[in-house]
């Protein structure tokens, strides 16, 4: 076991991509199952906080303590075993996503959930039920777990298939848990809800309130044997939208050849942002879209109806990028990163915490919100970017305020349109979470009942109340029940 005192030693793990900075008394690193049990065990009986660390690539402040101790589960890196017969895998928490996914295509696997930073710990996926660009066609981290090993607060450990009806569900725990569902299509905002729910999904997307998971097994698809890849660019943003929109139509449609995995948007600004990396960024172009699909049929007709499709849609044609070779894929991959990375980067310059929506609606409000948003943000007069994965109604308005009373100005100005997404029904939180830095929209998304409801449960699996305090759930509820 590890174990660092010396806060100098540690610092990095008081803080992560959004910003925000913590407080701990030590770091602990254990490296086996015995000594993570022991510790948990130990806290358990004196009370001491925990918080749990992934890689820090969270936008949240989800792994950062305010006070108690750190486990981070960087030790917990091992891929246990690959069963090709039964398309899954079993890794350690702390295996990280990119040499999961490098794993299995080397033996001609998928592994789908592509959130934006790779280096992020399987663990910390699945705690915040991970998304990315291919959650348009492929949804997120939850529709592949299949099995997980958690070490609750008391130092039992409890296995969750999602195949067993013995442990299926519990009547106890989720017998009157009862919330309000978004229409968004995409939703990490408070404990999983829904009919008849399997008591896994309750720990996927928890944001470690529940248990320690140490253990996952994953399923696995056919690795495609080619994509289809491009950006491309409009004069307006309108073009750009209904372009989207289309797109997502026709992919939902059971015998459309058009059928995206993934459907991404950059607005002007984005651009603008991006320009100084990207010469080649057409100086005329308003918007960006990237788009790709799976190749299982004839090329040249793909390539020609989503040209069509382009056309209608009054693109800018002789300033189109295709992917042709695995080396362009993971150029555009990049390419569709870097705005996020850039943001980050920004705002820890300025050291201010990030303030970026992470907001999603239906389908049938999207264009009207994000262009009332975009304006709103406008007429403040503030510097922003917006991007995100409109294909899935989900939007990234990320204000770059310069100063304090900036920030301050761009706080209200997110508040406003969290009130106005949940207005329509939508979410404040459509991939990367509560933690710390949203609870205050969260109180505006649940009524204090659902909020008791959720704290109920999290007091069920952690009666003295020491795991990730602090996320999602303000701790004033705690003694309200």
């Amino acid at each position: 076991m590890i174990c660092k005192k010396d806060k100098s030693q540690f610092q990095s793990y008081l803080t992560d991509a959004s910003n925000y900075q913590g407080n701990a008394e030590a770091l602990f690193v254990p490296e086996s199952l015995d000594e993570l049990v022991n510790l948990v065990k130990d806290c358990n009986k004196n009370i001491t906080k925990i918080t749990l660390s992934g890689n820090g690539t969270g936008l949240t402040g989800g792994r950062v303590a305010e006070e108690g101790i750190v486990i981070s589960f960087e030790k917990f890196d091992k891929i246990l075993e690959l069963n090709k017969n039964d398309k899954t895998i079993t890794v350690q928490s702390g295996v990280l996503l990119k040499d999961l996914q490098e794993f299995v295509e080397k033996e001609g696997f998928f592994y789908p959930p592509d959130p934006t930073e790779r280096n992020c710990f399987i663990g910390g996926n699945i705690v915040t039920n991970a998304s990315g660009a291919r959650t348009f066609k492929y949804g997120p981290t939850r529709n592949y777990v299949e099995s997980l090993k958690i070490l609750l607060i008391n130092g039992n450990i409890l296995e969750l298939d999602r195949n067993s009806i013995v442990n299926a569900r519990s009547r106890d725990v989720l017998s009157n848990y009862n919330v309000k569902i978004p229409a968004a299509s995409k939703n990490a905002s408070g404990f999983y809800c829904s009919e008849n729910q399997n008591l896994i999904d309750l720990f996927i997307g928890s944001e470690g309130l529940l248990g320690l998971i140490v253990e996952a097994r994953l399923k696995l698809l056919a690795l495609p044997n080619h994509i289809f890849s491009a950006i491309v660019f409009f004069e307006s943003e309108t073009n750009a939208i209904d372009f989207i929109e289309e797109s997502r139509n026709l992919s939902k449609e059971i015998d459309s050849i058009l059928d995206a995995r993934g459907l991404e948007f950059f607005d002007e600004r984005s651009l603008t942002f991006l320009s100084k990396d990207y010469t080649n960024i057409p100086k005329q172009a308003k918007a960006a879209v990237w788009f790709e699909q799976e190749i299982d049929q004839n090329e040249d007709i793909l390539i020609e109806n989503w040209t069509k499709l382009l056309e209608k849609h009054n693109y800018l044609s002789d300033f189109v990028w295709f992917a042709f070779d695995e080396k362009d894929l993971e150029k555009f991959k990049d390419f569709r990163h870097s705005i996020s990375w850039k943001v980050n980067e920004y705002i820890a310059q300025k050291n201010f915490k990030k303030v970026g929506t992470d907001v999603a609606v239906a389908d049938n409000f999207f264009k009207e919100f994000y262009f009332s948003s975009k304006k709103m943000v406008e007429d403040s007069k503030l510097d922003f970017v917006s991007y995100g994965h409109f294909g899935n109604s989900h939007l990234h308005l990320n204000m770059l305020p310069k100063n304090e009373d900036e920030y301050i100005i761009a706080k209200k100005l997110y508040k406003s349109i969290c009130q106005n997404a949940i207005s329509i029904n939508g979410t404040i939180s459509a991939e990367h979470g509560i933690g710390k830095l949203k609870r205050e929209y969260f109180e505006m998304m649940y009524s204090e009942e659902e909020i008791l409801q959720m704290a109920r449960i999290k007091k069920h699996y952690d009666p003295n109340l020491i795991l990730n305090i602090g996320n999602m759930i303000d701790p004033k509820y705690y003694s309200m029940i």
